[in-house]
């Protein structure tokens, strides 16, 4: 499975870069994980769904996407983490000939989130704490799309959810806001990219619905 990254900012839905009969709409390749994981990015057993799993630094290094991914990332919120994030998928998408293509939900989270399903991407990729709560909305119903969501989780994620945390992050919403320890401070372009790639790998590898603590 992949997943999507979802970050907003005010105002109504908007869509860039999703016009009817683009390439978009043609089948391609299914995306596929070229390198490989290093010792300790995967525990000895498989994880418990929810689990939180805690690789080693630097073991998701040598993994990449083929080429052509297609990644939407959904954006809400103008807050600073919100903006490192953003920068960080874009710049990693440049770095990895990765397909990325922006929804921006405004006030309509679950709407903007069904309009990057709408787009029928490998990837779905979240980010972003206005957008939890719609997300543990949606992705119940959306088995078949996997969603990575950074610097933050859904209590009760499904098998096609998988989160990237630290300490610093691990917003869960629905009550549940931040954690204690929670600094808009460690949203820095470095981890915040580290924290991605990390849950690129995690996704192409087939280890989802779980969160990744990438301290």
């Amino acid at each position: 499975m992949l997943t999507v990254l979802v970050l907003a900012s005010g105002g109504s839905a908007l869509l860039s870069g999703c016009a009817p009969g683009d390439s978009w709409a043609e089948p391609h390749p299914a995306p596929t994980l070229v390198g490989a994981v290093g010792a300790g990015f995967l525990p000895e057993s498989s994880p418990s769904p929810e689990a939180t799993v805690q690789p080693k630094a630097g073991s998701w290094d040598d993994v990449h996407p083929s080429n052509g991914l297609r990644v939407v990332l959904v954006t809400a919120g103008g807050d600073d983490p919100t903006r490192t994030l953003v920068s960080a998928v874009e710049s990693w998408a440049t770095a990895e000939n990765v397909e990325l293509r922006t929804v921006s939900a405004g006030d309509d989270h679950v709407g903007g989130i069904v309009q990057a399903l709408e787009m029928k991407p490998d990837l779905v990729v979240s980010a972003g704490n206005d957008l939890v709560d719609a997300l543990a909305v949606v992705t119940p119903s959306h088995l078949e799309q996997d969603f990575l969501i950074v610097g933050a989780e859904i209590a009760e994620p499904t098998e096609n959810v998988t989160a990237v945390d630290w300490t610093g992050a691990s917003f869960r919403g629905v009550g549940l806001g931040a954690a204690s320890e929670y600094d808009a401070a460690t949203f820095t372009p470095e981890r915040s990219e580290r924290a991605l790639r990390a849950g690129v790998a995690s996704v192409l590898h087939g280890q989802t619905g779980v969160v990744l603590w990438v301290d």
